[in-house]
């Protein structure tokens, strides 16, 4: 894992605001959800109350989103990769896999359950 990726699991876990780079994190005690941004982009929001993880490349299917992306659900869904298999992007948990689209949120199971 990057350093920079390190640094923003980091503020996810302690859940406060950080920027580095291309990359950011902004916390939101109203909701107790972390966001975080990607060239300006919103890719992921991490609920703390419902442990829930919302995904999105925005379009952006790069290496950089998906590492992004690896590296939080390290963090708050371990286990679970986005991964590409001829140019198509899939969630894999648990054996299961499901292919993957923006907006998809991942619900704090055992199981690969999207809402």
């Amino acid at each position: 894992m990057r350093k920079i990726e390190q640094q923003m699991n980091t503020a996810i876990s302690n859940k406060v605001d950080w920027s580095s780079s291309n990359t950011r994190v902004e916390y939101n005690n109203n909701s107790n959800c972390s966001s975080v941004y990607l060239h300006g982009h919103q890719i992921a929001t991490f609920d703390h109350n419902l442990k829930a993880v919302k995904l999105s490349s925005c379009g952006w299917q790069t290496v950089t989103t998906k590492s992004r992306l690896n590296a939080i659900l390290d963090e708050v869904k371990w286990g679970c990769k986005v991964f590409q298999k001829n140019f198509d992007w899939f969630v894999r948990y648990n054996g299961q896999t499901q292919s993957f689209w923006d907006g998809m949120i991942l619900i704090d199971a055992d199981s690969l359950q999207i809402a």
